[in-house]
C-alpha cells in the first residue's frame, strides 16, 4: 500500500452542525485535541513522500506485537476467576467451612463488583494510558489472586473476591477497545475471538494443574492453595510484561513512523475513531438514547446467566453426575476444548462472512441444545448429561462476536468506552443472576438452574434476530435518506458518533 503525500486535511464548510455545535469544527477548521487522536497526528507528522508498505506484513507484524500479550491477559482473568471452580472439589469448602449457598455468595460478590465498578473503569481507561491502565490492574488482581493461599474461611475469601472484581473490570473493555484501535471492523471478530480463546485455553490448564495437583499428600499446604499461589504469581508477571511491551495506541507505538501511518489510514473505513481523552458528556448521554444498547443488554444478560453455571459450578454439576473428584477434573479438560473450538469456528465464520448476529444466533442454539440435554435427560444418562454439560460451552463463543458487535457499531471514543462499559455491565448482570439460581436446596441436580439456562438463551437468541433486523433497517434508511450525498473529509476522525456520521453504516 502507498502512503499519500501530506496535505492539510480541508475541512467542508458544510460540515454537518452537530460538528459545530460540539466544538469539533470552528471557522472551517479542526480544533486541536477535539478530533481522534488519529487525526491530529497526521496533521502533526510529516508524511511527504510515497513509502511502500505492505499491509499484509504489518498487519502480521501488530499480530505479534500485541495478540500473545492480549491472549495472555484474558487467559489468566479468566482462569483466576474460576480457579475457586476447581478448588470447590479439591477441599476449600471443607477447609473453610462453607455451605453451597455462601459458594455461590463468592460468585456473586465478585460480579457484583465487577459491575459496579463498569463505568468509573471505563473513565479512566479514557483519562489514561490503556495499556498501563490495563497493565497495572492485572499485576494488582494477580496479588490478589495470590493471597487467596491465606484465606482461612468464608470472610477473608469474600474480601478477595470483591478485590479480585474491582480489578479484573478492566480487562474485557480494554481488549476491545485495544483491538478496535488496531483492526479494520472485518478483521475484528477473528482477533477478538483469538485473545477471547483464552477461555478455552484457561479451562485446560487449571483442570490440569488441578488433576495434578489432587496427589499432592503434604500437610503443610492445602492442594488448592498452592494452585491459587502458583497463577496468582504468573498473573502478576503477565501484568508487569503488558506495562512494559503493550502499547497504548498506534500512535506512540514502536512501529516505524511509515507504519505508524499505514496503521492509521488503513482504519478510516471503521469510521469509528482510534482514541480521543476527551470525555465528551453528548457522546455518553447519547448511548442511553440508542436502541441498540438496550437489545444489546438484553442479549448478553441472557445468555451470560448460563455463563455463571458454565464457569463456576461446571465441577459440581459433573460431579453430580456420578464421577469421582479425580474424574471431574479430568472431565473439566473437554470443556476448555470445546470452547475454544467453537470460539474459532464462531469468530473465523464472522470475519469471513461478516455475518455477526447469525454466528450469535448459531452459538446460541448449539448452547440451548446443551441446556436442553442438562435439564431433561434422565439422572441415569450419564453420557447424555455430560454431552449437555459440555454442549453448554459453546454459548460463551457469542461473546467475542457480541464485543466484535459493539466495538463496530458504537463510534465516537466516549460513546464506545460507554458501550464497551455497559456491556460488561450486562456480562456481569447475567452472572450475578445465575449464581442464585443454585439453590442448597435443589442439590444434587439443580433442575431449577437447568431450566432457567434454556429459558434464557432462548430469549438471547429471539433478541439477536430483533438486533440484527434493527441494523438492516437502519441502514437501509439511511442509504434511502443521504443517497448521493458528498464525502466529509476526514470524517472517520473527526470522533463522531455512529449516530452523527451521516457515511456510518451498521454491521449485521
Amino acid at each position: 500500500m502507498v502512503i499519500s503525500e501530506k496535505h492539510d486535511h480541508p475541512v467542508r464548510n458544510d460540515s454537518a452542525d452537530v460538528d459545530v455545535k460540539n466544538g469539533i469544527i470552528q471557522e472551517g477548521k479542526v480544533q486541536e485535541g477535539k478530533a481522534d487522536a488519529a487525526l491530529d497526528f497526521l496533521r502533526a507528522e510529516d508524511t511527504v513522500g510515497a513509502v511502500e508498505v505492505d499491509e499484509k506484513t504489518l498487519v502480521r507484524k501488530i499480530d505479534w506485537m500485541i495478540m500473545p500479550l492480549m491472549w495472555a491477559a484474558y487467559n489468566l482473568q479468566y482462569l483466576d476467576k474460576v480457579l475457586i471452580n476447581y478448588a470447590s472439589v479439591m477441599g476449600l469448602l471443607s477447609d473453610t467451612n462453607m455451605r453451597t449457598n455462601e459458594f455461590s455468595d463468592l460468585t456473586l460478590a465478585f460480579y457484583v463488583t465487577y459491575l459496579f465498578f463498569e463505568l468509573p473503569t471505563g473513565f479512566l481507561m479514557q483519562r489514561l494510558p490503556t495499556a498501563k491502565y490495563l497493565g497495572l490492574n492485572v499485576t494488582l488482581w494477580g496479588l490478589m489472586t495470590t493471597l487467596n493461599c491465606t484465606a482461612k474461611n468464608f470472610g477473608g475469601l469474600m474480601t478477595l473476591r470483591v478485590l479480585l472484581g474491582c480489578f479484573e473490570s478492566s480487562i474485557a473493555p480494554a481488549l476491545i477497545l485495544i483491538t478496535s484501535m488496531w483492526y479494520k471492523r472485518n478483521e475484528q471478530p477473528k482477533r477478538m475471538g483469538t485473545w477471547y480463546l483464552g477461555t478455552g485455553t484457561a479451562s485446560i490448564m487449571g483442570a490440569l494443574v488441578a488433576y495434578g495437583l489432587l496427589f499432592y499428600t503434604s500437610d503443610k499446604f492445602k492442594s488448592w492453595q498452592i494452585m491459587f499461589l502458583i497463577f496468582g504469581v504468573i498473573t502478576i508477571v503477565v501484568g508487569i510484561c503488558i506495562i512494559i511491551f503493550l502499547p497504548d495506541n498506534p500512535m506512540t507505538s514502536k512501529l516505524t513512523h511509515a507504519e505508524k501511518v499505514l496503521a492509521i489510514e488503513r482504519l478510516r473505513e471503521n469510521r469509528t475513531g482510534i482514541e480521543n481523552k476527551h470525555f465528551k458528556w453528548p457522546q455518553f448521554v447519547e448511548i442511553f438514547r440508542d436502541p441498540q444498547t438496550y437489545l444489546i443488554i438484553i442479549i448478553v444478560a441472557s445468555m451470560n446467566i448460563s455463563n455463571a453455571a458454565v464457569s463456576s459450578f461446571t465441577s459440581l454439576i459433573i460431579k453430580n453426575i456420578g464421577f469421582t473428584t479425580k474424574e471431574t477434573e479430568l472431565l473439566n479438560i473437554p470443556n476448555g476444548a470445546v470452547s475454544i473450538v467453537s470460539i474459532l469456528a464462531a469468530s473465523y465464520t464472522a470475519s469471513r462472512y461478516d455475518q455477526r448476529c447469525l454466528c450469535v444466533v448459531a452459538s446460541l442454539t448449539i448452547g440451548l441444545l446443551g441446556g436442553c440435554l442438562l435439564a431433561f435427560s434422565p439422572k441415569d444418562m450419564k453420557a447424555a448429561q455430560l454431552a449437555g454439560n459440555y454442549l453448554t460451552q459453546v454459548i460463551g463463543s457469542a461473546l467475542p462476536i457480541l464485543y466484535s458487535l459493539a466495538g463496530a457499531n458504537a463510534a465516537g471514543h466516549t460513546k464506545k468506552v460507554t458501550m464497551n462499559a455497559i456491556l460488561l455491565m450486562s456480562f456481569c448482570l447475567g452472572n450475578i443472576l445465575g449464581p442464585i439460581t443454585f439453590r442448597t436446596e435443589d442439590e444434587p441436580n439443580y433442575i431449577p438452574a437447568k431450566i432457567a439456562l434454556v429459558i434464557t438463551v432462548a430469549v438471547a437468541i429471539i433478541f439477536t434476530f430483533v438486533l440484527r433486523y434493527y441494523y438492516i433497517w437502519e441502514n437501509r434508511r439511511r442509504d434511502k435518506r443521504h443517497e448521493g450525498e458528498v464525502h466529509q473529509e476526514n470524517s472517520e476522525f473527526l470522533d463522531l458518533t455512529d449516530r452523527q456520521n451521516r457515511e456510518f453504516r451498521y454491521k449485521v
